[in-house]
């Protein structure tokens, strides 16, 4: 199954070379970055506001782990948010375009 995973990131450089690297490692098909965005959260016993970047990577089901594993390991935040969406539907040569793309050693 194919998903959508959003996280969110200190700034655009580390969403940069977050980016890169899943892409690079094959753990994504694409990785999206938004422009910034406003977030207010709860963190520390307080309401917190930062801003941030958001992005969002195309990957397959069996990739999930290794990429949450690997952005944990790069990402500068102790709790990065990485929540993973699946796509009831899509068009069937991007769909195949994606599981063909995170397919390691290919």
């Amino acid at each position: 199954m194919a998903l959508m995973v959003y996280m969110t990131m200190s700034d655009a450089e580390e969403a940069r070379r977050i980016g890169a690297a899943l892409v690079e490692r094959r753990l994504a098909a694409c990785v999206n970055i938004l422009p910034p965005i406003q977030s207010i959260y709860w963190w520390e016993n307080a309401v917190q506001q930062a801003e941030e970047v958001a992005c969002i990577a195309k990957t397959e089901e069996d990739r999930f782990e290794a990429l949450c594993a690997a952005v944990r390991g790069m990402h500068s935040y102790k709790t990065p948010c990485i929540v993973a969406l699946p796509l009831a539907a899509g068009e069937r040569d991007f769909l195949a375009w994606l599981r063909e793309s995170t397919r390691p050693g290919d």
